[in-house]
């Protein structure tokens, strides 16, 4: 009987904690500007590329996530929310035009080596967003595009 009592407040506990992690904030990745708009001017990016970015990129990598249902559930929150601000730390497309020269060339660089090594988007991306998984065709269009900008501006 007491071992039963003791499994009992265990799940009070359990249920209180999570109850608790729902309501600690998280700061949300979200921007009066839509994503990739200065980069798809300055950068004069095609609406095929544009199209792919939006999908597969931006969420990580621009100042706007699209955030789905479990975004709202913690720890997911919290995971998510170091994702997108370590993403947004390697690249942030939104941001772009502010880097200098010799950034964006190796921004660039790191793009391509990514794109062709099928690093990003990350696999744990990919598991709930599989219409972000880059088709051959859509990495050669993503190749071709950044491989014309190895010498940015």
């Amino acid at each position: 009987m007491r071992k039963l009592n003791m499994i009992g407040w265990l799940a009070v506990i359990v249920v209180a904690v999570v109850l608790a992690i729902k309501f600690i904030p998280v700061e949300r990745n979200v921007s009066t500007v839509p994503a990739g708009q200065s980069f798809e001017r300055t950068e004069k990016v095609p609406a095929n590329v544009a199209a792919i970015l939006k999908v597969s990129c931006y969420d990580c990598h621009s100042n706007n996530t699209r955030y789905p249902w479990y975004s709202e559930l913690q720890p997911g929150a919290y995971f998510m929310a170091q994702h997108i601000k370590e993403g947004k730390e390697e690249l942030n497309l939104d941001e772009f035009n502010d880097y200098s020269k010799r950034r964006k060339k190796a921004k660039i660089k790191s793009i391509i080596s990514q794109i062709e090594k099928e690093e990003m988007p990350l696999k744990s991306y990919l598991l709930l967003h599989s219409d972000s998984k880059l088709t051959a065709e859509e990495r050669k269009m993503l190749l071709d595009f950044f491989t014309s900008r190895t010498n940015p501006q």
